[in-house]
């Protein structure tokens, strides 16, 4: 049987790019992490729409 090892969300967030995507990983506070691929234009809007938040 395979060592099972803890879910937890500690770690940085972290972007990076794989190939033509970007790849971001995200902690949780419920442990695990949330991961995303997005393309460049999907993260130029995720930018907005995160900016608009923050600005707002």
């Amino acid at each position: 049987m395979a060592a099972m090892k803890p879910r937890t969300g500690d770690g940085p967030m972290e972007a990076v790019r794989e190939s033509r995507l970007i790849v971001v990983r995200v902690p949780l506070e419920g442990g695990g992490r949330l991961v995303v691929s997005v393309n460049d234009e999907e993260a130029g809007e995720l930018r907005d729409v995160l900016a608009a938040v923050l600005d707002g």
